[in-house]
């Protein structure tokens, strides 16, 4: 079972931007000395406790502190940018580190409804994202070959390459939690990320469609699959389930229509309290999550992968710290990286 890390950068009401960055910064060196696979940086925009805004910003600089592990994006949500924009950042990562960068492209906005007409512009945008997703995918694949993309203009055609003389690609793959987004991937022919951690009622349904429907491509010969899980790892049950609960409460009450704020500490959780509503919510992202001892927590993970048929689990460390935590520092987050590492040795 091949282990992988996505991380968003969460901000705890502790921390700052910096803080945050340097928590996963130490992270990303944490899962480099370990065997996990991939290190992935999620895009959201003005979300308060997230602090992974540029995925292609934060991938320069973890690829530039780490030495093995592939770095990539989980993902970069493709309506918020211009193929050839995004083509242009990858095609240099992967020609400044090369063989180890991954593009995990999403049609979600990872944005409020304001943040993203900022980002998309009020013309031409829009609505019509989705439609046009399928088309604005390929053109981002074929900008990343050295062949580029060929347009044509009433006096002959135009090349546009994303590099000058590329060597090698970033592997290409599509994230989604929907049919929809399963469907694209087997058509594209594109490795498929399940975000399980999102929304698990359709997982094995998009997966067995994806399987189904999938047609070979350069990219990938064979279906592919992993799925995400959010994961706290302790030395006891007990304290795994107390760095889970800020996360929870979070997911809670942002489903409830709550604005969003920073990931609150433990203690701060453990005071606070939840509507009905957001329990039954809370309860179903617990359920969903996998939570507890090293050896809890890997017998789930093989559960998971041996009942969705996998090739690789993607982690989502969500624990939260306690007071007097280094605020440059994710303990908790470091600790089930480490723990679940040492178990599996």
């Amino acid at each position: 079972m091949r282990l992988s890390v996505l991380d968003l950068a969460p901000v705890r009401t502790d921390q700052s931007s910096p803080d945050a960055l340097a928590a996963t910064m130490r992270l990303a060196k944490l899962a480099d000395g370990l065997d996990y696979t991939r290190y992935w940086v999620a895009e959201h925009h003005n979300v308060p406790s997230v602090a992974a805004t540029s995925p292609a910003v934060l991938i320069a600089m973890l690829a530039a502190a780490t030495s093995r592990v592939r770095i990539g994006s989980g993902g970069v949500m493709l309506p918020n940018h211009a193929p050839l924009a995004v083509a242009e950042q990858f095609a240099l990562l992967e020609a400044a580190y090369p063989g180890r960068i991954d593009l995990g492209i999403g049609r979600a906005p990872g944005a409020d409804p304001v943040a993203s007409m900022v980002l998309r512009g009020p013309v031409g945008r829009g609505d019509r994202d989705t439609d046009d997703f399928p088309d604005h995918l390929d053109d981002l694949i074929a900008l990343l070959g050295s062949a580029g993309v060929s347009v044509e203009l009433p006096d002959g055609s135009y090349v546009l390459r994303a590099t000058p003389h590329a060597l090698s690609s970033p592997r290409v793959f599509l994230l989604g939690s929907s049919m929809a987004s399963a469907r694209v991937a087997a058509a594209k022919g594109l490795p498929y990320v399940f975000g399980h951690h999102l929304f698990g009622e359709q997982t094995a349904e998009a997966l067995a469609l994806y399987r189904s429907e999938f047609v070979p491509s350069e990219v990938a010969g064979e279906p592919i699959t992993f799925l995400t899980v959010n994961i706290v790892v302790a030395e006891t049950h007990a304290e795994a389930t107390a760095l889970t609960l800020p996360h929870l409460h979070l997911q809670a009450r942002t489903a409830t229509g709550q604005p969003p704020v920073r990931l609150e500490l433990v203690e701060e959780a453990q005071q606070a309290s939840l509507t009905p509503q957001q329990q039954r919510f809370a309860r179903g992202e617990l359920e969903r999550a996998v939570v507890g001892t090293p050896a809890e927590a890997l017998a789930q993970l093989r559960e998971l992968a041996r009942r969705f048929g996998v090739d690789e689990v993607m982690l989502n460390p969500v624990a939260s710290a306690r007071r007097g935590t280094d605020p440059a520092t994710a303990p908790g987050r470091e600790s089930t990286l480490a723990l679940l590492a040492d178990t599996m040795n």
